[in-house]
């Protein structure tokens, strides 16, 4: 089945995923504001067009690919925004990391006009953007999910249905919080293993096969030398910056006060994660163990 798909978001993400759709035989009209972006786009067989309505316009699916709540907002909620401009049966699949608010807000615009969303965060970051292995946390109805499948299935390569508007953004928030407290805990352990003079190919020998395993452990390392592909063996350049993070954990704070809840782990961490993003939030959100550790220097 080849169909028309808008795609708002041509960023580091986005554009893989859009690529992905393109080589899979879709057309797909694309709308950014960087330029750079866009002209990577019409490289890779992307139809660029001036506005994100005009990107929705004649599409069946519309996918989003922004990088906070405000932009969806500003791009979804427009009076004279893509919703204005997509078919009446059309899907709007939002694939931004941003807070229950905003995106219960958007499945509300949509039932409106009889436009169906899903919100769908991903995980797997831009290797699995680029090989179509990512995975999607969705909200919404199943049933308009199961008419999307096919979507979803050349962009990534797990869907997991996480219940209604908004669902798909609490379980990306608290897979976030997770890793953000995960990374820190196991970037606390380094330097304390450290400065008690154990070496960092000792700890990751121990933690590796231990009960302190960890997927973070085994792909954000953050001492160099350890695991290959880990960005503490490129200087910290970002597989995902600490920007990024910031912005996650604090997603999961604001979800937390909206539940009347303490984030007692989490808070400390995004404390940390906050004060790298602040210094170079480009770097790798691994980096963080330069802040954990009086020895070393966060460069800017």
């Amino acid at each position: 089945m080849t169909s028309t798909i808008g795609f708002v978001g041509l960023g580091t993400m986005g554009l893989p995923m859009a690529i992905n759709l393109v080589k899979a035989g879709h057309q797909v009209r694309g709308f950014d504001v960087v330029t750079e972006q866009v002209e990577k786009a019409r490289e890779n067989g992307i139809e660029i067009v001036p506005s994100a309505a005009e990107a929705a316009s004649g599409a069946t699916v519309l996918i989003t690919m922004l990088p906070k709540g405000d932009h969806v907002r500003q791009v979804l909620l427009a009076d004279d925004g893509p919703l204005s401009t997509l078919e009446p049966s059309g899907v709007v699949i939002d694939c931004s990391t941003i807070d229950v608010a905003t995106s219960r807000a958007v499945h509300e615009a949509g039932a409106a006009l009889n436009i169906d969303v899903l919100d769908a965060p991903v995980s797997g970051g831009v290797g699995g953007a680029t090989e179509g292995t990512l995975t999607f946390m969705v909200g919404g109805s199943a049933e308009v999910l199961d008419s999307a499948q096919y979507v979803f299935d050349i962009m990534g390569a797990k869907t997991v249905h996480c219940g209604g508007p908004g669902a798909g953004q609490v379980a990306k928030t608290c897979n976030q919080l997770v890793f953000g407290t995960n990374l820190v805990a196991v970037s606390e352990a380094f330097v304390l293993a450290k400065r008690l003079g154990l070496s960092d190919q000792k700890l990751f020998d121990v933690l590796s096969t231990s009960s302190g395993n960890s997927w973070v452990l085994n792909n954000f390392c953050p001492r160099p030398g350890l695991v290959g592909f880990a960005a503490a063996n490129n200087d910290y350049a970002p597989r995902f910056a600490a920007a990024l993070l910031a912005k996650d954990l604090g997603l999961a704070e604001t979800a937390a006060d909206s539940a009347s809840m303490e984030l007692h782990v989490a808070k400390s961490a995004r404390e940390l994660v906050d004060q790298l993003a602040l210094v170079n939030g480009g770097l790798d959100c691994s980096a963080v163990i330069k802040v954990i550790d009086p020895d070393e220097q966060i460069p800017e």
